[in-house]
């Protein structure tokens, strides 16, 4: 998407740290956000002069000291690190051709037998492989959806999310994780493009930069049919694919949530998994 990645990242997460978070005095009236570049430079150990070009995209191959001197001065934890070190090392150019994406089907047995909220995403968060009890909790989570398209752009999803800013900055975080630097890819270009002109909140999740293992954690839901319930999401790397993630939806055993799924489970319709091929590039 940009002919200067590791400049565009550098920016957005210079302007995220506050000078007296990076232990740089302040001073007068500051015309800039967050760290200046030469502040930057210093606190790296190395020359204004080399900084400048970094951002400029005048030198694109940096030694790995370097970019962790300069991801230690942004504050960037092990997850943004990789990535800045992936953007200075992108991988060649390769030609694309279409690939049909499916689900393994042990995967897809799994998800019959295994009881709860369960569906495999591929790496630009489309659902490619579902269960009924998934798509009970939301009509979005089905093959040929995706989640980065229904949690911003549909509003009767945007509901089911009380913290809604929270989990969409997770969510930014970690679809820019699974992508990594393979920004040339037409559906990468296609999902963003059509986030950027139509979700002013993913526009400015975006420019962040900011970077997330997509591990899990808690997700308070509120359902139309039995209210709100906090449930943990897993995301589990299937293995022999590329960049397909199982996730799973539990609750802690014996709470209120807990009996909100059971009795979810049983107004679920009966159907076996759905799943289906996708086109990806």
């Amino acid at each position: 998407m940009s002919d200067n990645a590791i400049g565009e990242f550098l920016r957005a997460r210079r302007a995220l740290v506050r000078p007296e978070d990076a232990g740089v005095r302040v001073t007068g009236v500051r015309r800039v956000a967050g760290l200046r570049r030469e502040e930057v430079a210093m606190l790296a150990g190395i020359s204004s002069d080399y900084y400048l070009r970094l951002e400029q995209g005048r030198d694109r191959n940096p030694s790995l000291p370097v970019l962790e001197s300069v991801a230690r001065v942004l504050q960037l934890d092990e997850a943004a690190t990789d990535y800045l070190i992936g953007l200075a090392a992108p991988k060649p150019r390769r030609a694309r051709r279409p690939r049909r994406e499916s689900v393994p089907t042990g995967i897809r047995q799994l998800l019959e037998v295994i009881g709860l909220p369960a569906f495999v995403e591929g790496r630009y968060f489309d659902v490619l492989a579902a269960n009924a009890l998934a798509t009970a909790l939301s009509p979005n989570v089905q093959p040929g959806r995706n989640r980065m398209l229904a949690v911003f752009l549909d509003p009767q999803e945007r509901v089911l999310y009380p913290d809604w800013d929270t989990d969409t900055a997770g969510l930014v975080a970690g679809f820019r994780e699974s992508v990594g630097t393979d920004t040339d890819d037409p559906r990468f270009v296609q999902l963003v493009g059509e986030l950027s002109l139509a979700s002013e909140q993913f526009r400015q999740l975006w420019a962040r930069h900011d970077v997330q293992h997509r591990v899990g954690r808690p997700t308070r839901l509120d359902h139309p049919q039995v209210g709100e319930l906090t449930l943990r999401r897993e995301k589990l790397t299937v293995g022999g694919t590329a960049g397909q993630t199982l996730v799973v939806y539990h609750a802690e055993p014996g709470s209120s949530s807990a009996e909100k799924l059971t009795l979810l489970a049983a107004a679920a319709p009966l159907k076996q998994v759905s799943a289906e091929p996708m086109n990806t590039a």
